[in-house]
């Protein structure tokens, strides 16, 4: 049987013949769902404009004329039509590794970057901005491929990734950033290493906050207010139909009912598929977020805030200052999407310089 553990969390696909029939008819999949053409072996699916919606689609394609299903979540680890025809080639999935390579680089140490509540490493247009010599990897959540049960504890999540570390990094410093929920995730992680007499370099928080009932009770109302005001001002911009609509979707989502999945028809699609593994996992990932309570942290902790965001405190200091042992805020454009996915440039510019920084 055959089995391989993926060290560096990519696989390059080397050694697959172009012209074997697996690769001839996963070149005219990829060139109908991603409308180009040609499409070389090595060409990088993200670059050429897929998604996850493509991925999904890619994967029932795949199962429907090869007759293998397999988790949309491999394209994470096999990006290039060589690399996927080679886990294909397998009889049985490789064991993939939970960091994925998004920008290659020399120097050491890597950077990890842990997601938000989906547990996707999906960091890759942001990665290439980032102007370092480092690789840079995304930590990728355990249960996205849908194969095993995400976990439910962000202390169990810090350690399987620590664990993991051992084959991709021994050896200190370590250099964490998590996004959102992934920023605690990142600082457990840092608890857990520095306790285990092991140096962090640097540990950033991307507008990274516990659950509301962590948070004093002036906190917590100032937050209530806050978010009361910005739905009011958007429902105000709606026309009534839209506004009902909008406040319907709330109610929707808040309570968990079915259809608030942005109109996808989950019923439809494969247990592996992203769109309900990414659900699974962020379920889990709320209730994680729900029993987190961060402790006291002996290091250093760098804080980036997005500028137009208004659904977290809009000061991070009294939730994070006497939690660290220094705590530095930066505020840039971008609200808490988008800054990692659209306009992403002030984010990475302010990573490249702490990274800059630690290296002089």
């Amino acid at each position: 049987m055959f089995s391989m553990v993926l060290i560096d969390g990519t696989i390059s696909g080397s050694g697959v013949s172009s012209g074997s029939t697996r690769v001839k008819l996963l070149t005219s999949i990829w060139q109908s769902l991603l409308h180009r053409a040609p499409i070389g072996v090595d060409d990088n699916f993200f670059s050429l404009g897929g998604n996850r919606r493509i991925a999904d689609l890619l994967f029932a394609d795949i199962a429907q004329k090869m007759g293998r299903e397999v988790p949309s979540a491999t394209i994470f680890h096999a990006q290039t039509i060589a690399a996927l025809a080679f886990v294909l080639d397998q009889p049985t999935l490789p064991r993939f590794s939970p960091f994925v390579q998004m920008k290659a680089g020399t120097g050491k140490p890597p950077i990890l970057i842990a997601p938000g509540l989906d547990g996707c490493a999906s960091f890759s247009k942001l990665a290439k901005r980032i102007q370092t010599e480092h690789p840079i990897y995304g930590i990728q959540a355990k249960g996205v491929d849908g194969m095993e049960e995400p976990f439910d504890c962000v202390e169990d999540m810090a350690q399987y990734y620590v664990d993991g570390l051992n084959a991709l990094q021994p050896f200190p410093p370590y250099i964490l950033i998590g996004y959102s929920f992934g920023g605690l995730v990142a600082l457990e992680m840092a608890q857990r290493l520095s306790d285990s007499g092991k140096q962090v370099g640097l540990l950033v928080l991307i507008d990274a906050y516990p659950h509301p009932r962590n948070l004093s009770s002036g906190q917590r109302l100032r937050l209530t207010v806050q978010r009361v005001a910005r739905h009011i001002s958007e429902m105000q911009e709606k026309p009534i139909r839209g506004a009902v609509a909008y406040l319907s979707g709330g109610l929707k989502r808040r309570l968990g009912v079915a259809g608030a999945n942005g109109g996808q028809d989950l019923s439809a699609m494969s247990r592996l598929s992203l769109a309900r593994t990414t659900l699974n996992v962020k379920d889990k990932s709320y209730a994680a977020l729900a029993r987190y309570r961060p402790r006291a942290y002996s290091g250093d902790m760098k804080f980036i805030k997005s500028e137009t965001d208004t659904y977290f405190p809009g000061d991070p200091h009294p939730v994070w200052v006497n939690l660290a042992r220094t705590f530095e805020v930066e505020t840039v454009s971008g609200n808490h999407l988008d800054m990692v996915t659209t306009h992403f440039e002030a984010l990475a510019a302010a990573l490249t310089r702490y990274l800059s920084e630690l290296r002089s």
